[in-house]
């Protein structure tokens, strides 16, 4: 039997966490959230290729919280099987040998389940092109539904003392890249994917709306991996102002000043709809909506040029798309960074990322790593990982 945090179907905390969470955020750490702590059955491997892995650290990512609080979208319902245990972002030692990865070598997980993990013949045309993000099998082969490690229920996940894993979604660590800093390269993983997405032009103006994780490890790939001029970093609290400002940031403003930050900076026309906020005409050439709020998306929208370019580079909020339709925005997704494992790893062990991690938990603290997690920024922290092997 294997310790894990299990998510599980239930109706009633379902609509609870839903309607008071966004209130009362420590409810969803005490008896709100559908989440229990159990042991289950250890996962097996379902087929050749596949190894048992033990989480050494876990981290809590931003699109947990939200499937947690019941905010997360629908559309994901087809793609998970339940119960699951969560945790996606994870440094672990894996228990078996495996093609070439010996018994007990310390790995970073990418988590996508594709079609090479469910041995799936012949691939999906996206698998085949090398976007295994994009895969359009995601409920075939050798294990349950589940776009990623995570969100299915016969792999496990990281937020356990064991979940299995296959070869493709395995990368040996170097072992100079210290595990506070190798829990960071998942994140980092998909930060990169999105500046690559967004072919942010030469010199050209940027919105990040949030600095949290993803929008603090944006501002580092626009400064690694973009030639962008001015990178205008949107921040609530005090610390992630620091860190923004130390990764790269341009200008560091508060959410209140944002709107006309950019216009000062794009000298943009500013107009004052009825019943709604004002926005420019003009703008940035780029905006990354970095938090998944409804607040981050509609700056990012109403603070973009006409033809320019938002990103979603969290999971998106519902919002009023008005602005993508009058100035013909181009709306992209940046969903996962599997394709960019190895630089994410130079680049963290460059930028130390390690200091990002603010609090780490054993399973059995659990509401309080939650707590702590969803008033990250509040309290000066960027990132909360669980340390699965430290229960007794």
């Amino acid at each position: 039997m294997t310790l894990s945090l299990e998510l599980y179907r239930s109706v009633p905390r379902y609509i609870a966490a839903r309607a008071i969470g966004s209130r009362i955020p420590g409810a969803l750490a005490g008896p709100v959230a559908p989440l229990r702590l159990v042991h289950r059955k250890e996962p097996q491997a379902p087929a050749p290729d596949w190894t048992r892995v033990t989480p050494v650290l876990a981290g809590i990512c931003g699109s947990d919280l939200s499937t947690i609080s019941g905010t997360a979208s629908f559309y994901f319902s087809a793609i998970v099987s339940m119960p699951f245990v969560p945790g996606h972002e994870v440094v672990g030692r894996t228990l078996d040998d495996v093609n070439g990865i010996p018994a007990g070598s310390r790995v970073v997980l990418n988590p996508l389940l594709a079609c090479e993990a469910r041995g799936i013949e012949p691939m999906c045309i996206e698998c085949k092109n090398g976007e295994p993000q994009l895969c359009e099998r995601v409920t075939g082969g050798h294990v349950s539904a589940g776009l990623q490690t995570g969100y299915c229920a016969e792999t496990g996940g990281g937020w356990s003392e064991s979940f299995v894993a296959h070869r493709s979604q395995l990368t040996v660590l170097p072992d100079e890249l210290t595990d506070l800093d190798a829990v960071m390269v998942e994140p980092m993983s998909c930060a990169i994917h999105a500046v690559r997405r967004a072919n942010v032009p030469r010199d050209g103006v940027v919105l990040v709306a949030g600095a949290g994780t993803v929008g603090l490890l944006t501002v580092l790939a626009l400064r690694e991996f973009s030639e962008a001029g001015r990178v205008i970093c949107v921040a609530k609290h005090p610390g992630q102002a620091g860190l923004a400002r130390s990764f790269g940031a341009t200008d560091v403003v508060r959410p209140r000043d944002a709107l006309l930050a950019v216009r000062r900076t794009t000298k943009a026309f500013l107009v004052k709809p009825e019943r709604t906020t004002p926005y420019l005409l003009g703008g940035v050439d780029v905006a990354f909506d970095a938090a998944g709020t409804a607040s981050t998306l509609d700056l990012a929208l109403k603070t973009t040029r006409a033809r320019g370019t938002v990103v979603f580079a969290g999971m998106p909020a519902r919002t009023d798309l008005t602005a993508a339709w009058y100035r013909e925005l181009q709306l992209i997704g940046a969903y996962s960074g599997a394709g960019a494992f190895d630089d994410a790893i130079g680049l963290a062990s460059d930028a130390a990322l390690g200091r990002l991690v603010g609090g780490v938990y054993p399973l059995s603290r659990w509401r309080e790593a939650l707590d702590h997690a969803l008033g990250a920024g509040r309290l000066g922290t960027a990132k909360v990982a669980f340390t699965p092997q430290e229960d007794p």
